[in-house]
């Protein structure tokens, strides 16, 4: 026998073995692909909307109020189809299994999507904000143009808020799979589920994780490798995981939190108008107008870590 036989038998060997394994009952031995919503699909309804939202900087065609209109409903129309289609999809694997969507998993499909397309007026104006507040606190920009073309966290937002109005919804699959893309894409992972305010500026971006229940306040400032996570995982009585429970920190109005920061845990605060400092590790809450910082490295290479009230800062200036 010669060696390509061999190691064509070898190869239908393994093939036999891999196929067997599939007989295992288990979740990752389904076979239902064809039922699941499909990922490139999402993804293309997510370009789509992309171009819906900032229209004249992701176009090739010259654009004018005359024909706006058309090139709008072009992707539009396109982003409708793909997201009520997969929409349904995700709805009938998720209550039978698989199969063909019905008639009443298709039609709340439909008007679900057609609910989250009437919010883009409204998204593009919150979009808006974020990229002024780019353009507001990074020196290094030079146009607006510069932060929608290029910045990374101008691209994880917009999709994150396309997906928030589909996971409010209660939409199965498809919020998850579109940040995800953007994670990807871009090396900031923003859960859909989580709740943010405008004015929202991701500087730099790579590795911000902002986990499902974190809730973000307005001009909020995060620098690159911020994680918003959890504390821990909630379980019940009998050591179910308890995933409607809080478990991610709440970020007040205009707060700065630099590099490499981990703030950790649903009941943790950071009040109003707080800076945390680079790679501050913390677990709970501050007061508004703190300033969280690292001392020196002590002679074991320890740093000790700051948590500086506005008020002992003013008694700090008041004294003679």
């Amino acid at each position: 026998m010669s060696s390509s036989e061999k190691s064509q038998r070898s190869l239908e060997t393994i093939i036999d073995a891999v196929a067997e394994s599939y007989g295992g009952g288990r979740a990752v031995d389904s076979l239902e692909s064809t039922a699941l919503p499909n990922m490139r699909s999402v993804v293309e309804a997510v370009r789509c909307l992309e171009h819906v939202v900032f229209m004249g900087f992701y176009s090739t065609k010259v654009l004018n109020r005359t024909n706006l209109r058309q090139h709008i409903g072009e992707h539009l129309y396109k982003a409708a189809e793909l997201l009520t289609n997969q929409a349904a999809r995700a709805l009938a694997y998720q209550s039978h299994g698989g199969g063909s969507p019905s008639h009443e998993e298709r039609q709340w499909s439909e008007n679900v999507v057609g609910e989250v397309l009437a919010e883009i007026p409204r998204l593009r104006e919150c979009l808006s904000l974020d990229v002024q507040a780019a353009f507001d606190g990074d020196p290094s920009a030079k146009s607006i143009e510069e932060i929608i073309f290029s910045y990374p966290a101008t691209r994880a937002i917009t999709v994150y808020r396309l997906a928030h109005e589909l996971y409010v919804r209660e939409v199965p699959m498809l919020p998850r799979i579109m940040t995800e893309h953007a994670h990807s894409v871009t090396g900031i992972d923003i859960h859909p589920g989580a709740q943010i305010g405008t004015h929202f500026f991701i500087d730099h971006g790579t590795g911000v994780v902002v986990g499902e229940t974190s809730v973000i306040g307005r001009h909020v400032k995060l620098y690159q490798g911020v994680t918003l996570g959890a504390l821990s995982i909630p379980r019940g009585e009998c050591g179910e995981v308890i995933r409607e429970a809080k478990r991610h920190p709440t970020i007040e109005d205009h707060v700065t939190i630099y590099a490499a920061a981990t703030i950790l845990g649903g009941q943790t605060v950071i009040g109003e108008g707080s800076v945390i400092g680079a790679n501050s590790f913390l677990v709970q809450s501050v007061p508004p107008n703190s300033r969280v910082t690292l001392g020196a490295p002590d002679e074991q290479g320890r740093r000790s870590q700051h948590v500086e009230p506005e008020r002992a800062r003013a008694d700090k200036r008041s004294k003679p």
